[in-house]
């Protein structure tokens, strides 16, 4: 498929005639909120065979070709160009279909309140035939040892119908904040913990869970270990029951990094326990911090490439956002929160206001700006085709496990539409 970014005056009418396509095929696959009213720099992912790639600084045949999983001879031979040639910037490369490889996909949801919105549902049904795994968010562990369910509602049938593993969710939330204390009682009382342990079974296989996922997050650091060894009692336990067992990590760079979200989770030991990690690279942009990309390309690839010299590739799964921010301007950190949009959200903003879409090439990511009816500026992060096609790449560069999304609700059509032609999915 081809990733086209529309220029000014382009119609869809036009760019459907340049790719010999049609109209209706372009607004179906994409589900383009804007058909009559395109923004100039939105990005329309075409239905066509291959893809074409344009030279960036610093490329070369041979690193073209290991990020795109290709040879540099053949990439030479398809566009007839000789294999020494220095190329281009902005040249383009015709890339064909290569072979795909097979990648596990795991997405969160999250229900809030006291029942689960009809759309929330929707989504779910909607991102089954492309997932793995299906996490619902969470069972909350309580100080007794005894677990807060999550609002489940049809997750469970829609998962058995699309053939699509159960991931049980467990956090140490107390309050809507992840708490240290919870979790010390956890990891150092034996007693409850033995308890959780025995309910998180009953809990599994009361619901038909065959992957029990911890998320426990702010740990104090003095319980690095303990998590460690509570683990491998878990993973004995659950490997009994043919259970999968899978943690979710805070993005580190190194061992030694400091930091009440990062020192406790200890990637080596993890990488040896369990069957496979959640690696949450997203939330550099966040809802209470200034305007910036969710997820740029350069801190992720960094977080990547030191989990990897820690635990095998394929034990990873890249954590990816669904969503984007809108900030209202000037930022004062502490003031008012930055609102979640979803793609679709973001481009539907941006033609309103007929602003043009831009695209940060050291991000990997687009962004806007715009002025509000209130004379309030605004700056806007999101995901689009092209950013959310540069993770994909990595993930086929850095060999890793999959891609795990945070979280279902927001609407992303172009990641599923890219997500199955780069990859194809593994059921359990």
């Amino acid at each position: 498929m081809q990733i086209h970014i529309v220029q000014q005056g382009q119609s869809l009418f036009s760019i459907a005639q340049a790719y010999s396509t049609s109209v209706e095929e372009i607004v179906s696959t994409n589900e383009i909120p804007n058909a009559s009213d395109l923004v100039v720099g939105q990005a329309i992912v075409i239905p066509i065979k291959g893809r074409f790639y344009f030279v960036q600084p610093g490329d070369s045949l041979y690193s073209i070709g290991q990020k795109l999983g290709i040879s540099y001879e053949e990439l030479a031979r398809i566009n007839n160009i000789p294999i020494n040639q220095p190329l281009t910037i902005g040249l383009r490369l015709y890339i064909p279909d290569q072979p795909k490889r097979t990648v596990e996909s795991n997405a969160y949801i999250e229900p809030r309140g006291t029942s689960v919105a009809a759309n929330l549902e929707q989504a779910a049904r909607d991102a089954a035939p492309y997932l793995t795994y299906l996490g619902p968010f969470s069972f909350q562990i309580q100080r007794d040892g005894t677990l807060k369910e999550p609002l489940l509602n049809n997750f469970p049938q829609i998962a058995k119908q699309n053939n699509v593993t159960l991931m049980m969710a467990i956090t140490n939330l107390e309050n809507d904040q992840f708490s240290d204390e919870l979790g010390r009682i956890v990891l150092t009382n034996m007693d409850i913990q033995n308890k959780l342990l025995d309910n998180i079974v009953k809990a599994a296989k009361k619901y038909g869970f065959r992957d029990i996922h911890f998320d426990m997050e702010y740990l104090r650091p003095q319980d690095r270990e303990a998590y460690n060894q509570f683990l491998r009692k878990a993973k004995a336990r659950f490997s009994k029951e043919g259970w999968l067992l899978s943690t979710a990590l805070a993005p580190k760079t190194s061992a030694e990094q400091k930091g009440r979200w990062y020192e406790a989770h200890d990637y080596k030991a993890h990488g040896e326990i369990v069957d496979f990690v959640v690696i949450m690279t997203y939330e550099w942009g966040y809802s209470a911090g200034p305007p910036l990309a969710v997820s740029p390309i350069g801190p992720v690839r960094e977080v990547l490439e030191y989990a990897i010299s820690e635990m095998p590739s394929r034990k990873i799964m890249m954590g990816q956002n669904l969503y984007g921010y809108d900030w209202t301007l000037p930022f004062v950190q502490g003031g008012q929160f930055a609102k979640a949009v979803s793609p679709q959200q973001a481009i539907l903003l941006a033609s309103k206001y007929n602003v043009p879409i831009k695209y940060d090439q050291k991000s990997q990511a687009p962004n806007f700006d715009y002025v509000d009816e209130n004379g309030k500026e605004h700056k806007v992060w999101f995901e689009d085709a092209r950013s959310i096609q540069a993770k994909f790449d990595l993930i086929k560069e850095l060999d890793l496990r999959g891609i795990s999304y945070w979280k279902l609700g927001l609407s992303f059509p172009q990641n599923w539409l890219l997500l199955s032609d780069n990859f194809t999915i593994e059921k359990k």
